[in-house]
């Protein structure tokens, strides 16, 4: 039996990962004024997919210097969101994308980790967007990229992304409560300007806002932030001898992290955890639940 509401989409199958660089470049043009075109009131009806995505061992080093994480033959949680990252940008660029890329606010990830995934394994990943809903300063909706391991889903990744624009109102409200005390640090990190530019060359996300004082001067911030993934991945790596072998770490994005600055990290023995900064003031906030492999 079919499920009804189930929304039917259109299967792209790419030959290969796409390069990102291209698709920053078109996301830049698109942010031209007459060279936008019109935005889509719904979720597109497409779903990209690439087969055959492997590992490369010294890059996968390399992340796993830049975040904190330990140097194994296991890929971190984060790992996989940006092997199949530009997956996902192509899909945010197409035509009528309801959200411009550019100024776009990464609001929250989610992903769930079905069973570990060794770097010698061949991944499959397919894309697509859902879930297109009104926010008090603009419009959200959810990317999700899903990595498959000889036809078993392994990995699952949920980005939330806030596209800002004048609205009148009626959508989801960020709340605006007295904020309570943060809980006592176990850590604190010194996070310099080139935490930036490094998660760049390993992401592949090479965004302005987070290497460029001048890009980041002209999406509204003084001077550059970090990106928010490098936080989710730094946080984890702090976590990492207490992760369960399957778990779903779901993770809201709050105040930027500015380069440089230097962030407090908290946690609870339930595996809450957050960043703030000197003052108290939340730069994230996160749990890790705990589920049976698949």
């Amino acid at each position: 039996m079919t499920d009804q509401s189930a929304p039917v989409r259109t299967r792209v199958d790419l030959p290969r990962m796409p390069a990102s660089g291209p698709l920053y470049r078109k996301a830049l043009l698109g942010a031209l004024p007459g060279l936008g075109g019109r935005r889509a009131a719904e979720a597109p009806a497409l779903e990209l997919a690439t087969t055959g995505v492997t590992v490369d061992r010294a890059h996968l080093a390399d992340y796993d210097r830049v975040c904190g994480f330990p140097l194994t033959d296991r890929l971190p949680a984060t790992y996989p969101h940006i092997m199949g990252f530009p997956l996902s940008l192509r899909l945010m660029t197409t035509a009528g994308f309801p959200i411009p890329l550019t100024g776009v606010v990464h609001v929250g990830n989610r992903i769930t980790v079905c069973r570990p995934i060794r770097a010698d394994e061949t991944i499959d990943f397919h894309t697509y967007a859902e879930n297109l809903r009104p926010h008090d300063r603009g419009r959200q909706i959810d990317v999700v990229l899903v990595g498959t391991v000889a036809g078993e889903e392994v990995w699952r990744g949920v980005s939330t992304y806030l596209g800002k624009e004048r609205t009148p109102g009626g959508g989801e409200r960020r709340d605006r409560g007295e904020r309570p005390a943060p809980p006592a640090a176990s850590a604190r990190w010194r996070v310099e300007p080139r935490v930036g530019t490094d998660y760049a060359r390993v992401s592949g996300d090479h965004n302005p806002i987070h290497t460029s004082r001048l890009g980041a001067r002209l999406l509204g911030f003084p001077r550059p932030i970090a990106h928010g993934m490098w936080s989710k991945a730094r946080c984890l790596a702090a976590l990492d001898n207490r992760l369960p072998e399957a778990y779903t770490v779901d993770v809201a994005f709050k105040l930027p992290v500015p380069l440089p600055s230097t962030v407090a990290f908290s946690t609870t023995p339930t595996m809450d955890f957050a960043l703030h900064d000197t003052k108290g003031r939340p730069h994230l906030a996160g749990s890790v639940q705990g589920r049976a492999p698949y």
